[in-house]
């Protein structure tokens, strides 16, 4: 091995779809993220409030960047190479002791949050270096502009474990805001210039196939919640019902995503001339919407769960009628940008949502429920029965 890189090709060889496939490591690699998602929600359900909702929404944004740019980078290296797996490995346990230090990351846990993210983020970036120094000069330098960014941000994320709650927020925010400007920004670095989109030379197949894992990961979480609430509840018939009811929403979201749109979008990136773009604005950014909303209605399927009956309060309207809205927003977005049309579906599914919070107040929780998830099933049918005829991909209305 030279000190300056490695003399192994690390990278992918890009022929054919099987050297673009998911490998069962970056799967192993995404088991850490099921554990992380079910502490945002469970976060999220203890501290409903605006700054618990701000502090969750923080969290979620900083367990998103550390898991998509690993699906960037494993998009380039290739993960059955022992190197690569051993530095997957590490990230394993960066994201797990990020995860478990979830709960009490703005106490006493900050700075292992803080240092672990930061470890995460930066070693993957230096690793990146040692991988392609050497074997692709482009990326190699578009790499160098990645870590000085993630160096900078780095400084605001240790200082914050260091501060006390209030100023340990904002200064996470200044660390979030840097990392999220470095796409749309190119990484201009001063002295290194700014990357194309052009030059990233992504697998669109590879990149779709990972974002549409985290959805799975997403509603995975959404399932293993409420199948646990259940289990510990008094099986009564509105307990029962409220079940059935979280388990129809979750099938619903899955159809409105994938039935379609995934392998549409993933065939529209694997074709197009400037797959980065795509990769950069749907896959990076457009995808946090659909996931936060599985997160949030997964927190309204617990509430729902357990108390079916009675008053609906604001805790329940908002996680419920908040957690479709996004997730119909998101797919609005992601469709919008991979197909040139809007999705008539979507948008009339949200007009539905937004009466529905007009009439909140006069039903009980499974009530609500049911009628916010029986809006994901109309517009799932409707979307569904509007491609019936097999339209192209450019063209398809829904």
């Amino acid at each position: 091995m030279s000190l300056s890189g490695t003399r192994t090709n690390l990278l992918r060889t890009r022929t054919g779809a099987e050297n673009s496939r998911v490998t069962f490591v970056e799967l192993f690699f995404d088991l850490v993220f099921v554990f992380a998602i079910t502490q945002i929600s469970h976060f999220l359900l203890e501290h409903f409030s605006v700054i618990g909702v701000l502090h969750a929404a923080l969290m979620f944004f900083a367990v998103w960047w550390c898991w998509i740019n690993t699906s960037w980078v494993t998009n380039w290296l290739d993960p059955d190479t022992t190197p690569v797996r051993l530095m997957l490995f590490g990230l394993m346990l960066a994201g797990l002791l990020m995860a478990t230090s979830l709960p009490e990351a703005f106490e006493w846990r900050g700075l292992v949050f803080a240092l672990a993210y930061v470890g995460a983020q930066v070693g993957r970036s230096l690793f990146m270096l040692w991988a392609l120094h050497g074997h692709n000069t482009v990326n190699f330098r578009n790499f160098q502009r990645i870590t000085v960014w993630l160096c900078t941000s780095a400084i605001f994320w240790i200082a914050g474990g260091f501060a006390g709650a209030e100023l340990r927020f904002a200064l996470w925010a200044i660390a979030i805001a840097i990392e999220f400007s470095g796409p749309a920004s190119g990484f201009w670095t001063p002295g290194l210039g700014q990357s194309a989109t052009k030059d990233w030379d992504v697998s669109g197949d590879h990149l779709a196939e990972r974002c549409g894992l985290f959805v799975i990961i997403a509603l995975g979480e959404s399932i293993l919640v409420t199948g646990a609430t259940f289990e510990k509840l008094v099986w009564t018939l509105p307990v029962a019902a409220a079940f059935v009811v979280a388990f129809i929403g979750s099938v619903a979201m899955w159809w409105i995503y994938f039935n379609i749109g995934a392998e549409r979008g993933r065939h529209r990136i694997a074709d197009a001339a400037d797959p980065g773009r795509y990769a950069r604005i749907v896959y990076t950014y457009v995808h946090m919407l659909p996931i936060a909303g599985i997160i949030v209605a997964a927190v309204s399927d617990e509430l729902i769960l357990a108390h079916p009956g009675g008053h609906t309060d604001f805790k329940t309207v908002a996680t419920t009628i908040g957690g479709a809205g996004l997730f119909l927003i998101g797919n609005i977005l992601f469709k919008r940008i991979m197909t040139g049309r809007p999705a008539l579906s979507h948008w009339i599914g949200l007009v539905l949502l937004a009466v529905l919070t007009m009439l909140s107040g006069l039903m009980p929780p499974l009530a609500l429920g049911a009628c916010t998830n029986a809006i994901l099933v109309i517009v799932a049918i409707w979307e569904t029965r509007s491609f019936a005829s097999g339209p192209t991909f450019e063209h398809s209305p829904s």
